[in-house]
């Protein structure tokens, strides 16, 4: 890898890492606009804590280079699905958040699949 495509890489894993492990807290803290989307999509508790405990998992594959791809691919599922729940429940402004969640969500998602993009080498030679 390049020296520029190298620091790029460890800049998103860095900006993912620290998106999710902010998530995560939240999530294990039981923070309010947490426990209400929980909530509203009717898996609280045991979802919330579920989805933060993939979110550290995450952080772990992300943090390792051979593993990144990894970590990238379940980051990328997930907020997959942080999307598009925020847009099936038509609520992209969560308790007056400005739409940060939802953002942030966007950020770590394009975050991921850059990750995927740069570690393409690792993944086709574990596919093959």
């Amino acid at each position: 890898m390049k020296n520029n495509i190298k620091l790029l890489d460890i800049g998103t894993r860095l900006v993912a890492s620290g998106i999710f492990g902010y998530s995560a807290f939240m999530k294990f803290s039981a923070a309010p606009t947490a426990v209400y989307i929980f909530q509203r999509i009717g898996m609280e508790s045991a979802g919330r804590y579920g989805v933060a405990v993939l979110e550290c998992i995450t952080i772990l594959l992300l943090l390792v280079p051979k593993m990144a791809w990894r970590g990238a691919i379940l980051g990328s599922l997930m907020m997959f699905g942080a999307i598009c729940m925020h847009l099936t429940l038509s609520e992209i402004n969560i308790e007056g958040d400005g739409g940060l969640m939802f953002a942030s969500a966007v950020v770590v998602l394009l975050c991921c699949l850059s990750i995927i993009g740069f570690h393409k080498a690792d993944l086709e030679a574990e596919l093959n």
